[in-house]
């Protein structure tokens, strides 16, 4: 009989196995598992009903699909002890490492590095705002490791979730902790919460808009349709009063009357109000998120429509030979928000450009030139 399971690797990196015993392993139990061209050790993760959910809803689960590579065994105390030596090994390869980026003049950070637990890869990750050639790096990491050397570009985000850490609101990112993809983030969430657009204060520690304002974005919409909008008049018991602001979360309604006096009411007592004097209550509402276009601020420090997914580049080489594999197998478009602009070329009337070579002043066709000799 086969069980599904997930194991989690270094980083918050999952893979769904299949465990072909009667039995499935413990939770959070050390396994030996398929990897590439060898095996690989992780923990247990996810079992039965719940790994098949995860598996048909996360972003790197399979949906109805299979998985192709197996758990292996249980793994004993002398391997676990072999794993810890390999984690502490990381660090310093990816030091060596950024010596030798450093050596190449390649625009790169390294992220993190991570030994495959037979040693017979070696997986860079690294972030970087263009595509760049890292053949030559390739090859030279592999003559240095003597093993199998794959780089793999990532977002920021996915940095972020890789490193893990612990957010403002003091607790592990969410990225990192239980969200199960990382999805766009728009900036009309922020402004649907009325919250300020200063980036310091609604990004995250990867630079993007905090993960949060997504799955928060769902309850303050539906709240909002249960309150008038914000500057609309209203017929109440004391005449006609404007809506000042709206508190969602204690329910209630600031008014302001002609006079200016200013009173704050319970939502419901509002709608009785407005009942007893034969008016009908108004509810917002709010504008899709899509339609809604944010400041000109920077994207360095905001990623308004950025993919939810970076784009990932692959190079992996074998003891000097090097291999590089774009998004769809082939080169990748560098074209995009990041890609730097064509100069803008003036054209004068009727599409000629300006000042062409040859057409000065005096020459025949030029500005000012008389009419051309007969014969000519």
């Amino acid at each position: 009989m086969s069980h599904l399971i997930e194991i989690a690797f270094k980083g918050n990196r999952k893979e769904f196995f299949l465990w072909e015993t009667d039995e499935p392993p413990p939770l959070r139990a050390a396994v030996i598992v398929d990897a590439d061209r060898g095996e690989d050790l992780g923990y247990v993760h996810a079992l039965g009903d719940l790994a098949a959910r995860r598996s048909a809803g996360a972003s790197h689960g399979l949906g109805q699909a299979a998985p192709a590579k197996k758990a292996r065994r249980l793994a004993t105390v002398d391997e676990v002890r072999r794993l810890d030596e390999t984690r502490a090994q990381d660090d310093d390869a990816r030091r060596k490492a950024m010596e030798r980026v450093k050596a190449n003049q390649l625009v790169m950070k390294l992220s993190d590095a991570e030994w495959q637990w037979d040693r017979k890869k070696l997986t860079f990750y690294f972030t970087a705002e263009k595509r760049v050639d890292f053949r030559n790096l390739v090859r030279e990491l592999a003559a240095m490791f003597r093993t199998r050397i794959e780089l793999k570009q990532i977002g920021v985000r996915d940095e972020a979730k890789r490193l893990d850490g612990v957010g403002r609101c003091g607790r592990q990112y969410c990225s990192s902790s239980w969200l199960p993809e990382l999805r766009p983030v728009n900036l009309g969430v922020a402004k649907d919460q009325r919250l300020s657009l200063n980036p310091s204060q609604i990004s995250g520690a990867c630079g993007r808009l905090m993960c949060c304002l997504r799955y928060e974005h769902e309850f303050y919409v539906a709240q909002r349709k249960r309150f008038p909008k914000e500057g609309k008049l209203l017929k109440t018991s004391r005449g006609d009063e404007k809506v000042v602001a709206n508190d969602i979360f204690r329910e209630r309604v600031t008014l302001r009357g002609v006079e200016g006096e200013t009173r704050v009411l319970p939502l419901a007592e509002l709608r009785r109000e407005m009942d007893a004097v034969g008016a009908s209550f108004p509810v917002s509402t709010p504008v899709a998120v899509e339609l809604i276009e944010g400041p000109s601020l920077s994207d360095d420090v905001l990623e308004l429509d950025a993919p939810a997914e970076e784009e990932e580049q692959e190079l992996s080489g074998d003891e000097g030979e090097a291999l590089v594999i774009g998004p769809e197998g082939g080169a990748a478009d560098e074209s995009g928000p990041d890609a730097p602009r064509k100069p803008h070329r003036r054209r004068g009337r009727r599409g000629g450009r300006r000042n062409r070579a040859g057409r000065d002043r005096g020459q025949p066709g030029g500005e000012g030139a008389g009419p051309a000799p007969a014969g000519t």
